[in-house]
């Protein structure tokens, strides 16, 4: 139904030039698609919208900070009773509230909460918003950014609702090339849950694992990294694509995350619609309101706790946001050190930063990926203890995995910044004319590629575990 749908828009967004008809084609086709998974989170997400758009004519009416306030305690709460309550009552004992624990996740309610969340403030920021319902429901409900984001902005999307021009042949092109980027990523990614061989992946290794050494515990910390960013990125890459070829061009969601040299470039590249929310509507209103360093750190360091705990209001999830907050704040102490002693470091330095950066961005992901407290310490414990390098538990086929996906990826980077070189250059040598070929001609040959690489993955990853290759953020 999805396809269809899909088809159905792209074709009306491509012909159609009446805005209002466009409107009513997405916003219809959005509804239908988000009611098929429950009807009642459609009721959910319609109450949402019908409360927050009251909200924002209330600001609009009335520029004070009681309608915001209103507003935020309404979608905090909304987000509270379906994501954080229910954890909460796990922990009680039996009684009536128990029943929460089974109450279903509406998809998309943290996405979605901060869209509307930033729409109720940048109306108190005196933006100058005033959609219709029409334009405000379809912010909340457009089908390609539901689900997993990328979080959308109000001042972005409305003059794109607004324009008069149809989706052009470019637009859909690239929208479905993006597309196609999205699904072999995401394949990759189940590939790596699953394993070459069935029950030999990373899920697998966290979840069936009970003794690790420490080439293990590095394994499976950056291999889940790096399928957290196939799986995530490539679903935005669809989002994405899917948006383009209606016409819309939403937020990058990622942009080489694995180049960053400092954590604080790393929150640049990943998830970047959030990290750059939760930078816009919680670090910088509390930045200011003190002049001392202890408190802007102190800022930072909060932001990311809120940033782990909009995942899951879980233990780990909190010390993973902590951790985050830590890496950041000491590196502003790092850039304060340079800026003192007029320190100018050289290639040497930015490497070792990049693969400090590397490591401490990749041990950070057994607090989000491990299953307990005590299984993310074991494993921690494995990792800095080195008596435990002499032997390894995981099979070889996985560490092997690991290392292919992780060098197949930076090579595609490499040839796709080489080709784009030689296309845009003017001089070449004999050398280099077989690349400028291959550049010209990259329309033939890296289809083809595609085809055979995306036809691997599903004759390995076909009859294994289909929990292993789902939408990952699906669950925040």
């Amino acid at each position: 139904m999805y396809v269809f749908v899909f088809l159905l828009c792209v074709l009306i967004c491509a012909t159609i030039r009446r805005v209002k008809v466009r409107h009513w084609a997405l916003l219809v086709g959005s509804v239908a698609l988000y009611v098929t998974w429950q009807p009642w989170f459609g009721a959910v997400l319609l109450s949402s919208i019908a409360v927050n758009f009251l909200l924002g004519a209330w600001t609009r009416r009335n520029a004070s900070w009681v309608p915001v306030v209103t507003g935020a305690l309404f979608n905090v709460g909304l987000l509270s009773v379906f994501k954080y309550v229910p954890q909460l009552v796990l922990h009680l004992g039996p009684n009536l509230l128990q029943s929460l624990d089974r109450l279903a996740l509406p998809l998309g309610i943290s996405f979605w909460t901060f869209q509307a969340l930033s729409y109720l403030i940048d109306q108190y920021r005196e933006e100058e918003l005033d959609p219709s319902f029409v334009e405000f429901a379809l912010y909340m409900t457009f089908f390609p950014v539901t689900i997993s984001g990328p979080v959308c902005r109000m001042p972005d999307m409305l003059p794109q609702f607004r324009k008069k021009e149809t989706a052009s042949k470019n637009e859909i092109r690239s929208g479905l090339q993006r597309i196609a980027i999205g699904i072999l990523m995401m394949q990759l990614a189940k590939l790596l849950g699953q394993g070459v061989l069935a029950g030999d992946g990373i899920v697998s290794g966290f979840n069936r694992t009970t003794h690790w050494s420490g080439a293990d515990v590095w394994c499976l910390a950056f291999g889940y990294g790096l399928q957290l960013f196939f799986d995530f990125a490539g679903y935005s890459h669809i989002a994405i694509g899917a948006a383009r070829a209606l016409g819309i061009t939403v937020p990058e969601n990622f942009a080489r995350p694995f180049a960053s040299t400092t954590p604080s470039v790393f929150w640049t590249r990943w998830h970047m619609s959030l990290s750059f929310w939760i930078r816009d509507y919680v670090f910088f209103p509390l930045a200011p309101l003190r002049r001392e360093m202890w408190w802007r750190n102190l800022a930072l360091a909060f932001s990311m706790v809120i940033f782990g705990l909009w995942h899951k209001a879980t233990v780990l999830f909190l010390i993973w946001g902590g951790y985050h907050g830590a890496l950041l704040v000491l590196h502003r102490q790092i850039q304060q050190i340079e800026r003192k002693y007029d320190w100018n470091p050289g290639r040497l330095w930015t490497f070792l930063s990049w693969g400090a950066t590397t490591a401490a961005i990749s041990l950070g992901w057994i607090f989000f990926r491990a299953n307990s407290l005590l299984q993310a310490w074991r494993m921690l414990a494995a990792a800095l203890s080195p008596g435990s390098y002499t032997s390894h538990g995981l099979s070889l086929s996985l560490y092997l995995l690991v290392g292919t996906l992780a060098a197949g990826y930076a090579l595609v980077l490499a040839t796709e910044a080489a080709l784009d070189r030689y296309t845009t250059g003017s001089q070449f040598t004999d050398k280099s004319r077989m690349i400028l070929l291959l550049a010209r001609w990259r329309w033939f040959w890296i289809p083809s590629l595609y085809a055979l690489a995306l036809l691997f993955v599903f004759m390995v990853t076909h009859g294994q575990e289909a929990n292993a290759g789902q939408l990952m953020y699906r669950q925040f």
